[in-house]
């Protein structure tokens, strides 16, 4: 054990500076910003040498202090901390051998002299290992930020077994606790074997290098993501680790949350924390600039919000458990955080709503005083009156559904920093996926006009919808202008876990009927969204449940409603294929459900009542393509061979099932979506991409560059001739947010009208092209601004019956599952997951491939596991986020690359397809299994235990209807009414 080197005890004296005695024989300098005088500060120091990465370095540390801190602030900033509890491995490193988390291993347990290997040591960007090698080439890196991680677990591996199975490799991440998010693991697995096999001899690491095809052309091609280096030699800096690079003097901050979910605010004492050595200030609402609240657009006649519901830093109110009552500066983050425990609210508490059917009971009060709980409506009124129809259906089948709050389940936690740049403005650094509404829904809340506001984003460990909220950006503005110094903002990952929002969860009721052919005739629904405490794109997400109910189906007649509630749980926001999971669940399941009651095959019904030239989607619209019956007849085959497969291999003990379903999403958010890029020809002749497509790790960088080596390819560069300058609301013009699938096909379009310019201004009247200097010489500019907009080619959905065309392209898709359910433990087992899919031509398929394993993974968590409910479970294992063998090995994707001509090159977008509906097919999976129908998930096994024994002892009931509020048919009649009136008037 290595003994310390200083005990010090320091008394303040009093001063001007602050000054301190020494109390004891003691050999370091001590400065503190504050303190109380006569306070005793006792710091014991230790020291020791380590073996880190073939060196011996000595090392000076806080005994109490974890390994992972330590390296990093060494500067070994390629161990990550994500959970910050040893769950989810990006802190892995080898310690003497052995494969380590490292962010829970204190160093008064590590032995002098111990040999450490960190990512750094394993391999360089110009040195790479065959692992960091096979990481690239088989698409590993998505976000990175678990990258590391496994790439020193796989080292672990590899040393100690050569020649791994699959399988083996697969219970070594599973024993190692290596979590991922972005890939479905098929990828890493993938990458494992080849590394083996470079190790053994058998390959050369060349054949994992990506070779340019003789005709140039990168584009549908696998060339390598071009952040990929740097993520898997861990010199990719993210967000914590910038912000331990900041300069001297930069403030650390913690947040101060009331741990309650619903109170009024009667005050905030802050007296003892400022005491607290360390602390430069503590920020409350009364040191907010603006109006102090976060602006969420509002449009259309039912939605009753007013756009300022949420506040950045509490004043009135205490809506969630994740709110932030103030902000701690303070020099160091173990001081903020000291100083953030002092800090004393009294609330007056109020009762707590933490579920929709609570809140639509008559007695609940308003969450948010002078709003309506039920505060946006989106209807579906397609075709003729339903009543009539279901009335004389011959086939009719009804269900009630819950989808839960899946938790986004990001391995990095919120983060970044915010400081005045040498212009004037605030510059705030963060995760986010949408630049500009930092700036604009930010800005009056702060009190800054928007030029004043620059945004940068950082590498980002994944966000997956999360991201778009401005919330963090906000509170760093707030601190940065309140202090008038750089800050650092790092959120513990409980913290964030109750901090960020998560898929809002839904209650439906759904009737499907179908005449004596099995064609659809009528969809009725009924939806409520829990949106929690905040309004941030509720009436977005409920006008997307509404198109996506039946969708992927011709259904001439339909009336739907979907609500939006407040409670005081989580706030909803976006999550990948936004408002269509809750949707799925529903309608796939009545799907199957009436093709069960026609006694037809769930392939063959689909088959017959899926979209063709003709159909029309739920809101009205008629599509440019209609690719879903050949991507079922490319299933069938598999479907049929799995179905037999099934019946041989099933016992009573482990009975497996097959399932399917149809997912289709739209391209773009909505209507009037515009894009702009910036080319730039350099004197060297490479160009340089301006763009501001975030990058949340689906690939904006390989996009932005295939996109841009394809539309320049008159030219004739090298892909190493396109420099990428990315994420920067200084340098690049607004690309639009990273969502809803719209970047590669909007920002491609953009490229090809900034890429057209650029070459029409250098090509010479002989065809052949100018040079920078020849440019320059003539006076003639080389940057060029390209737009793309869908204005005038998109309309929006009427707000009284929810009809319209929002999106010009759609992607289409069709899930298979394969489960076995053990009938002992209720646990369900997800053996295998295929996908067809169309998302247009392919740009790149490293990228494409990433989106669809991983969409798929998250299908699955959200079948089994995934929820964040119960406040309490808010670390990795408490919110069901699946480890490898919870996922199968089996990922079985294929496309179908329909052109799409108002695609860029033929493409459209991919990144929601993959979670519409593969959880559906999993719940059929699990009916056709064992019998039993889940309606509300996840899939726990007790759910389907209960089932069991309800099936074994005949007392089998439907599931009750939800009480869903006043009669959605009386609303629509209203609605109808208004929307006759409002033709009339024109």
């Amino acid at each position: 054990m290595p003994k310390p080197l200083l005990e010090c005890c320091w008394q303040y004296v009093g001063g001007d500076c602050f000054s301190w005695a020494r109390l004891g024989d003691c050999h370091v300098h001590f400065c503190a910003l504050s303190a109380a005088k006569g306070m005793i500060l006792i710091m014991t120091i230790s020291k020791m040498f380590l073996n880190i990465n073939g060196a011996v370095r000595m090392v000076v540390y806080e005994p109490d202090d974890n390994l992972a801190n330590v390296l990093r602030q060494m500067g070994l900033t390629g161990t990550k901390v994500g959970c910050d509890a040893g769950q989810c491995g990006a802190c892995s490193i080898l310690l003497d051998g052995k494969v380590t988390r490292v962010c829970t291993r204190k160093m008064k347990s590590i032995k002098e002299f111990s040999k450490i290997i960190t990512i750094e040591g394993i391999g360089t960007p110009t040195n790479l290992h065959p692992i960091q090698m096979a990481w690239i080439a088989y698409g590993g890196v998505q976000c990175g930020f678990c990258s590391p991680g496994f790439i020193v677990s796989t080292k672990g591996l590899l040393d100690t077994n050569s020649n791994p199975t699959r399988q083996e490799v697969r219970r070594w991440f599973q024993r190692h606790r290596n979590i991922c998010r972005c890939t479905g693991y098929k990828p890493l697995v993938d990458a494992v074997m080849a590394a083996a096999q470079v190790m053994r001899g058998e390959m050369i690491i060349d054949e994992l290098v990506f070779k340019i095809p003789e005709s140039g052309r990168i584009y549908n091609t696998y060339y390598p993501r071009p952040a990929a280096v740097a993520k898997v030699t861990g010199t990719s800096d993210f967000g914590a680790d910038m912000n331990l690079k900041m300069p001297a003097g930069a403030l650390q901050l913690a947040l101060v949350h009331p741990k309650v979910s619903h109170a009024k605010i009667l005050s905030i004492d802050t007296s003892e924390a400022e005491k607290m050595p360390g602390v430069f200030k503590i920020i409350t609402h009364k040191d907010v600039k603006g109006k102090n609240r976060i602006f969420s657009p509002v449009t259309g006649p039912y939605n009753k919000c007013n756009s300022w519901d949420r506040p950045i830093l509490n004043d009135v109110k205490v809506h969630m458990y994740g709110d932030t009552l103030a902000i701690v500066a303070a020099d160091t983050r173990k001081n903020a955080l000291a100083a953030a425990e002092k800090i004393k609210a009294e609330l007056e508490l109020l009762p707590e709503y933490m579920d929709a059917l609570d809140v639509l009971a008559d007695d609940a009060v308003e969450i948010h005083p002078g709003t309506p709980n039920i505060y946006v409506e989106a209807p579906c009124i397609k075709g003729e009156e339903t009543e009539s129809i279901f009335a004389s259906a011959p086939y009719i089948v009804e269900g009630s559904f819950y989808t839960q709050r899946q938790p986004h389940g990001v391995l990095e936690p919120e983060c970044g920093m915010a400081y005045m740049d040498e212009e004037g403005r605030v510059t705030v650094h963060c995760k986010t996926l949408a630049l500009q509404a930092v700036i604009f829904w930010a800005a009056a809340g702060v009190g800054l006009p928007p030029e004043k506001i620059r945004v940068v984003e950082n590498p980002t460990g994944a966000s997956f919808g999360s991201a778009l909220t401005p919330q963090a950006a906000a509170l760093m503005i707030v601190a940065a202008m309140a202090t008038g110094k750089p800050v650092c903002l790092e959120l513990q990952y409980d913290e964030h876990t109750h901090f960020t929002g998560k898929r809002a969860p839904s209650y439906s009721n759904v009737k499907l009927a179908a005449d004596k052919d099995g064609k659809l005739i009528g969809l009725e629904f009924d939806a409520v969204l829990d949106h929690g405490a905040y309004s941030e794109k509720a009436e977005l997400v409920a006008t997307k449940t509404s198109r996506y109910m039946g969708a992927g189906y011709h259904i001439p007649n339909i009336l739907g409603l979907t609500k939006v509630v407040f409670t005081n749980h989580s706030f909803g926001t976006a999550f990948r294929a936004f408002g269509s999971p809750q949707a799925y669940a529903a309608s796939e399941q009545v799907m199957d459900m009436l093709a069960e009651k026609i006694g037809m095959d769930p392939l063959e019904f689909r088959y017959i009542n899926v979209y063709r030239p003709g159909s029309t989607t739920p809101n009205g619209t008629e599509l440019s393509v209609h690719p879903l019956p050949q991507l079922l007849d490319m299933l069938r085959p598999k479907y049929k061979q799995t179905l037999e497969r099934t019946k041989q291999e099933s016992t009573p003990e482990k009975p497996r099932g097959v399932g399917i379903a149809v997912g289709v999403y739209n391209v773009c958010g909505g209507e009037n979506d515009t894009s702009n890029i910036d080319l730039e020809l350099n004197a060297d002749g490479s160009v340089t991409s301006w763009n501001g497509w975030e990058d949340q790790g689906q690939g904006a960088d390989v996009g932005a560059l295939v996109l841009t080596h394809e539309a320049l390819k008159s030219l004739g560069l090298d892909p190493k001739q396109i420099i990428l300058n990315m994420n920067d609301t200084a340098l690049a013009p607004t690309a639009g947010p990273a969502a809803g699938s719209r970047s590669h096909f909007m920002n491609g379009n953009a490229t090809i009208d900034a890429a057209n310019k650029l070459m029409n201004a250098m090509r010479k009247p002989d065809g052949t092209y100018r040079t920078h200097a020849e440019m320059v010489a003539e006076g003639i500019p080389t940057r060029y601004t390209g737009t793309y907009t869908t204005i005038g080619l998109t309309s929006a959905l009427n707000p009284f019956t929810g009809q319209g065309d929002p999106n010009l392209e759609y992607m289409y898709g069709v899930f298979m599952a394969e489960v076995e359910v053990d009938t002992k433990t209720g646990k369900t087992k997800v053996l295998k997951s295929t996908m067809h899919a169309d998302v247009g031509v392919i740009g790149n398929k490293l990228a494409v491939d990433g989106q669809m394993y991983g969409g798929l993974a998250q299908g699955v968590g959200l079948a089994l596991s995934e929820d964040y409910q119960d406040l309490k479970k808010s670390n990795i294992i408490g919110l069901g986020i699946p480890a490898i063998e919870d996922i199968p090995d089996e990922l079985d994707v294929e496309y179908l690359e329909t052109y799409r001509a108002p695609g860029p090159f033929g493409s459209v977008g991919c990144g929601e397809l993959p979670l519409t509906s593969p959880h559906a097919a999993i719940l059929n999976a699990i009916y056709n299994a064992c019998g039993v129908r889940i309606h509300e998930l996840p899939a726990y096994p007790e759910k389907v235990i209960a089932g069991l024994k309800a099936i074994e002892s005949g007392k089998v009931t439907e599931q009750a209807k939800y009480d869903l509020g006043p009669d959605f048919r009386e609303r629509l009649a209203e609605m109808k009414l208004k929307y006759i009136a409002s033709t009339q008037k024109t």
